[in-house]
């Protein structure tokens, strides 16, 4: 067995020497690996201090699957109907950043906002999973910030070009190996005020669920991640602000505002 295989512990990666390196976590320390935790075979290669290290994205996906209005509440709030299947997008890989990165408001957008949410990250390849088997394909959970250029969003009337920007996909700052439960809070905060707020039982289609049906339309690749949509509250982000997004037994994830 792998020094990976089968632990419990989060893991992700951090910078160490200027170097990205794979990572364990546990506690103050940093248990490097020499892959992925969920690759078959990771195996440990020394350690560092947390406190020495920069956190990075806890993974580089190839994918990045985005789910729309999956609470009623924020469907609601943006005016939009509900539809019968799950609402799924793409954000472009080179939207991905890490904790404390910042998020680049573009000039050409004059309502950028944040978006909370749930992400459930690929562990095996996959297609047409069958919801008895989901859990297997799961390498486990981390934090979102779906961030959108939402009066880009409107002018469209799609939504590719609103939430692809650069810098429009902070993950982090870990992943952990359990789903949180339906009670789970997920939250967003601006400079330490609370303005988001929902739980993960609110959801429209849990997450597994929504593995089974993307998986039902593309392979998924380890790695990959899946946005599982955000609760009501969404709203405005401005030049130096801290946008502060939590999931209650997962994380909390922080990422200043730059123009």
């Amino acid at each position: 067995m792998s020094a990976a295989e089968g632990d419990r512990r989060p893991f992700g990666r951090v910078l160490v020497d200027g170097a990205p390196r794979a990572c364990l976590f546990d506690g103050e320390a940093v248990r490097l690996l020499d892959r992925p935790a969920y690759e078959p075979g990771a195996r440990e290669a020394g350690v560092a201090a947390l406190a020495d290290v920069r956190l990075l994205a806890p993974v580089q996906p190839a994918k990045v699957v985005a789910v729309g209005l999956n609470y009623r509440a924020h469907a609601a709030e943006l005016a939009m109907e509900t539809k019968a299947e799950p609402i799924i997008f793409l954000k472009p890989p080179s939207a991905v950043i890490g904790p404390h990165d910042a998020i680049v408001a573009p000039a050409r957008s004059a309502q950028v906002d944040y978006e909370a949410e749930l992400v459930l990250v690929v562990g095996r390849r996959c297609r047409a999973v069958r919801p008895a088997d989901a859990a297997d394909f799961v390498a486990g959970y981390t934090c979102g910030n779906d961030v959108t250029a939402r009066d880009l969003q409107r002018l469209d009337g799609q939504w590719t070009r609103a939430k692809s920007f650069d810098t429009f996909c902070p993950l982090g700052p870990w992943v952990v190996r359990e789903q949180p439960p339906s009670s789970a809070a997920v939250t967003a905060a601006l400079d330490g005020v609370e303005v988001q707020r929902g739980r993960v039982g609110e959801m429209i289609v849990a997450p597994l669920e929504l593995l089974c049906f993307v998986s039902g339309i593309m392979t998924l690749e380890p790695g990959d991640v899946i946005m599982t949509g955000t609760p009501p509250g969404v709203g405005p982000l401005a030049p130096g602000q801290t946008v502060t997004v939590s999931v209650e037994g997962v994380g909390t994830l922080s990422n200043i505002v730059s123009s």
